[in-house]
């Protein structure tokens, strides 16, 4: 009997009874089809293919019960001659009958199903072309959705019982953290493009990760702060912090994006980054998504740091992060944007659609604390890590750019499926992705993904639980206001007390440097106040976008200075360089940063060289014979 090979497949139905059944198999399958049975084996075949050949062959199929008859489907019109038990289960909620489940194999007696796969769940070629002329193809998996979330999560955990002297099961109430992450995402590239362009972002030469001072300042600058904030722990047993999660993430997601590189220790713009910094952040931010999906500057299993072996002899089993990440993106752009998904809903759906996102070819090398004992070969191991790696990129990546929305719990305790691993008694979780419970696709997300060929922002909600007043306040009003409310007015207004905040033209224009547009605050206020806004407060907004708008940044430029201004008038006159340059007082240029490769070549023409310039801006020197005495650095 031929040993089976997934990645061969089958050519016939006689090829999968003479090679891969020996002759007690033979007797049990043919046996189903109710005929006198042979004794010699090809005999035994033949009667198998009588029973599967013309119009028998429908009958046989139409005496499955409905779960097989769904099992013929799913591979008849699949791409793969191989039963997938993981996504059948996904789809449906259980599997298939194959037979009996007698401990020991020789009692076993096979279903009707059996004559369909042959060789550990494979359907001959021949046999699966002869189906699909009359088996209709299965109905697309669904993903259910939630209009409404609700206020908290129920979170399993053991608890010690004083009086039974005994664990016992019970549950908690969590409140859920809500993050809508579409608008905030746009504002917080432009602030980390600005932060770089500040030289403030630097990053390992090797790994190109953010120190600890980097993750430091963009927390500082993010929305409402990192997912989750930092807790001082007590000693290393007790620490349940998560660590940072779009403070990492953005300065790798510019660099695979091509928006910064490296400078020495620190990042620098690239043209396209100061591109950037004037275009449409939805359109950068589709660049960045699509650039994240095929970088190889970081495999996000390695965020997964419980997990060992990941750099020795692990490495060499793990899957392309591309082919992983590919197939998660594509079940993203399948769901419906607008509705809350569970993150369990979500895993399930993306199996069930076929699409697989495989981690390793081998998890016995990787493993929690112990490769002998701890080997995530055993006890599901891989597929919980599966698991935390899609929650990784979409909580850190597809979330920090906007794609998804996201409620969250603390991770620690938030999930209790890899209890049964070895070594993870003393983590207070897996990962710090175990939080993320919901997410819901963002009309920025849906662009990003292919799913809309145009952007079309979510209107804000309408939701009356602001006043606004003629005196330039704004006053909370009946319920209490939401996070991201109270964080949308500390960014356009000044916080006068815990329920009043105060319009001024100076934070105003803050919150536009910060990337904020005059039309969202005047739609965010509309939104959630009650009344027409009134008519002091619209004018202070036209006064304040008209003011935003009159002086522009246009770019870097470099100082030059001149020994005097004699010199600099000539150069800004004369017809090869001042198309380049621009008088800054008596004896000093501008050059914009673009136009300085031309402004050289024009000055060499003139008869002078830009020399190196100390703090003040470059220096120019006469280009002379090589006789004449080279001028002191920084004069002309």
């Amino acid at each position: 009997m031929k040993r089976y090979d997934a990645d061969e497949g089958i050519a016939t139905l006689e090829v999968a009874l003479s090679d891969y059944m020996n002759a007690d198999d033979l007797k049990k399958l043919a046996a189903l089809t109710g005929e006198k049975l042979p004794t010699r084996k090809a005999d035994l075949a033949a009667v198998i293919v009588r029973h599967l050949d013309g119009d028998r062959l429908r009958a046989a199929w139409q005496g499955l019960e409905d779960l097989q008859r769904a099992a013929v489907a799913e591979v008849v019109h699949s791409s793969s001659s191989r039963f997938r038990a993981d996504r059948f289960g996904a789809k449906y909620g259980a599997g298939p009958e194959w037979g009996s489940t007698e401990e020991q194999a020789w009692r076993r007696r096979p279903s009707a199903l059996c004559l369909f796969f042959y060789g550990n769940g494979t359907m001959p070629d021949d046999l699966k072309e002869r189906l699909k002329a009359f088996v209709p193809a299965p109905a697309p998996a669904k993903i259910e959705t939630l209009d409404q979330l609700p206020a908290s999560h129920e979170r399993p955990y053991t608890r010690w019982n004083s009086k039974t002297k005994t664990q016992e099961q019970v549950t908690e109430e969590v409140p859920l953290t809500v993050r809508e992450t579409e608008r905030t995402a746009q504002r917080e590239l432009l602030s980390v493009l600005r932060l770089v362009d500040a030289g403030k972002v630097a990053v390992s030469d090797t790994t190109r990760r953010p120190s600890s001072a980097t993750i430091a300042a963009l927390t500082a600058i993010l929305e409402g702060g990192d997912y989750y904030a930092h807790v001082p722990a007590r000693n290393k047993w007790e620490d349940k912090n998560a660590g940072p999660i779009r403070a990492f993430a953005w300065p790798l997601l510019v660099q695979a994006g091509g928006l910064a590189q490296l400078s020495g220790t620190r990042l620098q713009l690239t043209k396209a980054g100061r591109r950037a910094l004037g275009e449409t952040a939805a359109e950068t931010i589709r660049t960045l998504w699509a650039r994240w999906v095929g970088t190889t500057i970081l495999d996000e299993l390695s965020r997964i740091e419980c997990v060992k072996g990941q750099t020795g002899k692990g490495k060499r089993g793990l899957t392309a992060p591309l082919s992983r990440r590919r197939p998660v993106a594509e079940a993203l752009a399948e769901c419906p944007a607008g509705g809350w998904i569970t993150t369990d809903e979500f895993l399930r759906f993306a199996r069930a659609s076929g699409h697989d996102f495989s981690v390793t070819r081998n998890a016995w090398n990787l493993y929690i604390g112990e490769l002998q004992y701890g080997s995530l070969g055993q006890d599901g191991g891989a597929g919980i890590l599966e698991e935390r790696y899609v929650l990784c990129l979409l909580l850190e990546y597809a979330a920090t750019l906007g794609l998804i929305d996201v409620a969250l719990v603390p991770p620690a305790g938030a999930r209790d499926d890899y209890g049964d691993l070895w070594g993870t008694d003393d983590l207070p979780f897996f990962s710090r992705y175990d939080g993320l419970m919901y997410l819901r696709l963002t009309p920025l997300g849906a662009y990003c993904l292919g799913r809309e060929a145009v952007h079309r922002p979510a209107p804000v909600e309408v939701k009356p639980v602001l006043r606004v007043l003629p005196n330039l306040e704004i006053a909370a009003i009946g319920t209490e206001l939401e996070q991201a409310d109270r964080l949308a007015l500390d960014a356009y207004a000044t916080r006068v007390s815990d329920f009043v905040w105060r319009l001024d033209a100076g934070r105003l224009l803050v919150a536009i440097e910060e990337g904020r547009s005059m039309t969202e605050i005047r739609e965010f206020l509309a939104a959630r106040s009650g009344d027409p806004i009134p008519d002091t407060v619209v004018r202070l907004l036209q006064d304040v976008a008209e003011r935003s708008a009159k002086v522009r940044d246009r770019g870097l430029a470099r100082l030059v200075e001149c020994a005097d201004a004699a010199l600099a008038a000539l150069i800004a006159n004369d017809t090869r360089t001042r198309k380049y340059c621009l008088r800054a007082g008596e004896r000093h240029l501008a050059v914009p940063a673009s136009a300085e490769t031309a402004f050289r070549r024009g000055l060499r023409e003139v008869g002078y060289l830009l020399a190196a310039g100390e703090t003040r801006g470059a220096g120019v020197a006469r280009a002379g014979s090589p006789d004449d005495p080279a001028p002191e650095r920084g004069e002309a």
